[in-house]
């Protein structure tokens, strides 16, 4: 879409200016009103301006009227006393929302493509991304990936935006870094738990071991054994003690003889009279002999049903207890290691959780990378040779600030017809800044691009000048 028209009337410097749709160069030294005729088309697509003063001083209206070949007429005006006007009409349509038509119509790099140059690197950037034209939002980010990647600023291009999720600065990549750190950690230290216990350790059996079973029968083998070495020792003490037995109660019959017969000699001179009382007391010493035997007897008895039930333990072999102490306190020793066995495994389980989380998110940042190229296979990409790496724009295969001065502003000239079906304009404001040959490159481009241009060069001469190109 090319103007046909137009028409500048006490905006800015000027009085009153009408261009066609040629390009053209306007020149004359400072304060001439080069740069009111750029001002003037830029408020008339923009409704902005950097001056103080839009309408010339001494008037209380000034206006533009830009007309193209489609059809499309642009009227504002800038009024001292009243309401500003402005009316955009395509044809005999009147436009409702002029100043969003008319923001889709051209680039704001048309208004000014040198300034570019002097864009940061990340406003270049971001401004020839912006020319790709992808549809998303942000439930297409969720269906990607899962979620809405937070720390991201979702109003810059989807290639930017996909550019910083899969960035090392970026969520994904830092966690991710984070929770590898932590299983690398996690792992040395299973490792190092792993290495302190015994070899072919097995938890579930030192954990599931019935240590209460094991010394329970182990106190009742002992309790058995000691039943069993006192049988033993009670049957080889037994002839001696048979021996004291016997010993004792002869020593207490020779006593008993030994008093008789003391007895018998002091009452031998009188054994007439004392023949009853010798007969009571040999009565008394059967009697007492026959106590005695029969206590005797009783103590035997009684020995020989000890020594019977002693015989019953005796006869039998202690139970060797050897290897159920051993295994005993092999559990004990085993089972000190089921904390650290448990912790172990606790950690293997984090390591594990840790290491899917880690792969989800590798799995989304490479997501991340594929996904641009996926996007330039359907987008539309205004720009010849562009393509993007990592949410970095490269021309040709270099990014923008490797570009010479020359390939700079070609591209300026590509991003300016980066609208298709736009205003067809370009305004280059002090072109005296390039030299000749970087001059005239940039006509050359306008004029095979089929734009058309408006600049202004400052020269010494006095009074404005338009030449056509």
């Amino acid at each position: 879409m090319q103007t046909t028209k137009i028409r500048i009337k006490n905006l800015f410097g000027l009085t009153d200016l009408s261009l066609d749709g040629s390009s053209v160069e306007i020149t004359g030294a400072k304060g001439t009103g080069k740069t009111s005729v750029l001002d003037s088309i830029r408020y008339a697509l923009t409704n902005k301006s950097d001056r103080d003063f839009i309408v010339r001083q001494g008037e209380t209206e000034g206006e533009i009227l830009i007309e193209t070949d489609s059809g499309l007429a642009i009227k504002r005006k800038k009024r001292t006393d009243k309401s500003d006007f402005v009316s955009v009409k395509d044809g005999s349509k009147v436009i409702t929302a002029p100043q969003a038509f008319l923001n889709e119509i051209f680039t704001p790099l048309q208004l000014d493509p040198i300034a570019f140059a002097q864009l940061s690197k990340n406003e270049k950037n971001r401004m020839i991304l912006d020319l790709i034209e992808f549809d998303w939002d942000m439930k297409w980010i969720e269906e990607q990936f899962g979620e809405i990647p937070p720390g991201v600023d979702y109003s810059a291009n989807i290639l930017q935006v996909l550019g910083e999720i899969q960035s090392e600065s970026g969520i994904y990549f830092r966690t991710r870094q984070n929770l590898n750190r932590d299983i690398r950690n996690k792992t040395s230290f299973a490792e190092d738990i792993a290495a302190d216990l015994p070899d072919d350790y097995s938890a579930d059996d030192w954990e599931d071991f019935d240590f209460q079973a094991g010394y329970s029968r182990l106190e009742q083998i002992r309790t058995e054994n000691r039943k069993i070495q006192a049988a033993k020792d009670y049957v080889a003490g037994n002839a001696d003690r048979m021996e004291a037995i016997q010993s004792k109660y002869n020593e207490q019959a020779l006593e008993q003889k030994q008093v008789l017969a003391e007895t018998e000699k002091q009452i031998q001179a009188e054994i007439e009279r004392l023949k009853a009382e010798l007969a009571g007391a040999k009565n008394q010493t059967e009697v007492a002999i026959t106590r005695i035997e029969s206590n005797r007897d009783l103590e035997l008895q009684q020995l020989k049903k000890d020594m019977e039930t002693s015989q019953v333990w005796a006869d039998q072999d202690p139970t060797d207890t050897t290897d159920m102490e051993n295994e005993l306190n092999h559990a004990e020793e085993m089972r000190k290691h089921l904390n650290e066995f448990q912790r172990m495994k606790s950690i293997q389980a984090e390591v594990i959780e840790l290491t899917e989380k880690s792969e989800s998110l590798t799995k989304k940042i490479e997501h991340a990378r594929k996904l641009p190229a996926q996007i330039l296979e359907t987008a539309t990409i205004p720009i010849e040779g562009l393509t993007v790496e990592n949410g970095v724009p490269l021309i040709n295969g270099l990014p923008i600030s490797n570009l010479s001065d020359g390939e700079t502003l070609d591209l300026c000239v590509d991003i300016a017809l980066g609208k298709p079906g736009g205003l067809g304009i370009i305004l280059i404001d002090g072109v005296e800044r390039l030299d000749e040959k970087s001059r005239m490159q940039l006509y050359s481009r306008c004029k095979d691009k089929g734009l058309q241009m408006i600049a202004s060069r400052t020269t010494d001469d006095d009074v404005l000048e338009v030449t056509v190109l």
